[in-house]
């Protein structure tokens, strides 16, 4: 069984995640305009599934 401490990490650095994920929008805009994707939702998809993993425990 994972402890509270991790849990309570695991969420915080998903928190984090979209944080910066709306952050940085403009620049992913921006790049998507000359053809090219930032890779932010694989970041947050794979934290988001970690998370879900140890909350359903």
């Amino acid at each position: 069984m994972k402890s509270r401490v991790y849990h309570a990490t695991l969420f915080a650095l998903y928190q984090l995640c979209i944080v910066v994920g709306i952050l940085a929008m403009p620049l992913a805009m921006a790049t998507r305009q000359v053809g090219y994707t930032l890779p932010l939702h694989r970041l947050i998809e794979s934290v988001g599934e970690a998370y879900d993993d140890v909350r359903q425990e």
